[in-house]
């Protein structure tokens, strides 16, 4: 059994929410009159958008002897699968239930700080092997695909990740995120890291760098910005004076050196990059800045296959995965990031990495925003174009294409450079396949026309 929280004193601050300190007995009152109120099905899909109200219906679901769904998406098509996959859904949520496919619950009223019971305050202990949550990717074939997560193997995960991260119980940190909570990155760096850490979080997503920097400030020290290099590239390009932290975190894509060195130097702090996966939690950190190399989390370990994949496997991870990315290991608990599998390059004979020409197009002056994509080869030509979504909107198209063949063979130049005054990223940061799909399909209509 592994309790709830490991906050020490039921007066210790779990979480900030609309400028309140949210204590654990007032964090336990709300799990419990959530707990009570949901219906009778075994699956919670927990959709809602405030990080507290989400940790509070998360923990009322273990309580309950629920199990939460977690889909990458929410899109009409991702709900359809999850009730065949899970038919006593209900959705909990606290914005719009009308329109949506499957039972929904409006999150109940939290408790005024007034209405929490004083007195003793027992913290709820959840079996190590309780299954908790399904996490979903994609797939292959656009169909979620569900990862199971027990209690017990989350717990591990968090509490090597508090440790790699340096989170103090005795000195709480704020952590600040602007990530969604049902990411899984969000779900384990924003909510379980504090709820098992002695951390706080702060209940809200901001998203805009004023917004950011406004919820730094609110932020009692020592503060931690969860982030994505997305974010982070955006906030440092507005030019806004940052607050002090005491650390920042990013995930969800590799983080540009140059971008790590002057993150580090706007906000005085460190900052660590976390890789993992959906499929197998957080597993490593590097300090960006400093080297390209990861560290390995105790007891993960890396193996090549005869299939070609490096496969991750013991620790907190319920069961051995392929990995996406080309690893080269450096040493017994140290390996280098090649690029994705489903990323590599292939033309004329040269190789190369859709994430390593990301990294060209955004360290050209004057490139707020970018990426390439490489089109599926459907009509059997093998002759396929790379194309690149720009936005910069100081640049002109030759010196555009000058800096990059200063950068990058020019074999692999894009053609089309589609010029976009943002692009479309989702909450993460991250440009899906589908929306490149999209953009360039739009693209060829206007040329046509």
């Amino acid at each position: 059994m592994l309790p709830l929280v490991t906050h020490t004193s039921p007066d210790a601050v779990v979480a900030r929410r609309h400028g309140e300190a949210i204590t654990v007995r007032h964090f336990l009152a709300d799990v419990r009159k959530v707990a009570a109120a949901l219906p009778a099905g075994r699956h919670v899909l927990n959709a809602c958008t405030d990080r507290y109200r989400f940790a509070v219906g998360f923990a009322a679901g273990m309580v309950a002897g629920k199990i939460s769904l977690l889909p990458s998406t929410y899109t009409p098509d991702t709900l359809r699968h999850l009730a065949a996959f899970a038919p006593d859904t209900t959705v909990l949520t606290d914005g719009d239930v009308a329109d949506l496919p499957l039972p929904a619950m409006p999150f109940p009223a939290l408790l005024d700080a007034a209405a929490v019971p004083a007195g003793a305050c027992d913290i709820p202990c959840i079996a190590s092997e309780q299954l908790v949550a399904w996490v979903f990717t994609s797939g292959s074939t656009g169909s979620p695909v569900p990862h199971p997560k027990t209690w017990g193997r989350l717990v591990v995960n968090v509490q090597a990740e508090g440790v790699a991260l340096g989170l103090d119980p005795a000195h709480p940190a704020t952590l600040v995120g602007t990530v969604p909570p049902q990411h899984m990155y969000g779900f384990e760096s924003t909510v379980l890291v504090a709820l098992q850490s002695g951390a706080a979080f702060d209940a809200g997503r901001p998203f805009y760098p004023a917004d950011i920097v406004a919820a730094l400030q609110r932020a009692p020290a020592p503060a931690a910005l969860v982030t994505t290099p997305f974010h982070l590239r955006t906030l440092l390009d507005e030019g806004i004076p940052v607050p002090p932290a005491a650390l920042v975190v990013s995930a969800t894509a590799p983080l540009p050196v140059e971008l790590a060195v002057a993150a580090e130097a706007a906000f005085g702090a460190p900052l660590l990059e976390i890789y993992g996966s959906t499929e197998t939690g957080q597993i490593a950190t590097r300090r960006s800045a400093q080297g390209e190399a990861w560290t390995l989390f105790p007891g993960i370990e890396l193996a090549p296959r005869d299939d070609g994949h490096t496969w991750a496997s013991g620790g907190h991870i319920e069961r051995a995965v392929p990995m996406s990315d080309v690893i080269e290991q450096v040493g017994a608990r140290r390996f280098l990031l090649r690029g994705r599998n489903a990323d590599l390059v292939n033309i004329a004979g040269k190789r190369t990495s859709l994430g390593y020409l990301n990294q060209q197009l955004l360290s050209i002056p004057g490139v707020r925003d970018g990426a390439f994509y490489l089109p599926d080869d459907s009509g059997g030509a093998h002759i396929v174009r790379l194309a690149a979504f720009v936005v910069a909107p100081t640049l002109d198209a030759a010196t555009l294409q000058a800096a990059l063949r200063e950068r990058i063979d020019a074999v692999f130049l894009p053609r089309p450079v589609v010029w976009l005054d943002a692009l479309p990223r989702n909450a993460t940061g991250k440009l899906p396949r589908e929306t490149c799909a999209a953009l360039l399909a739009a693209h060829a209509e206007r040329r046509a026309r």
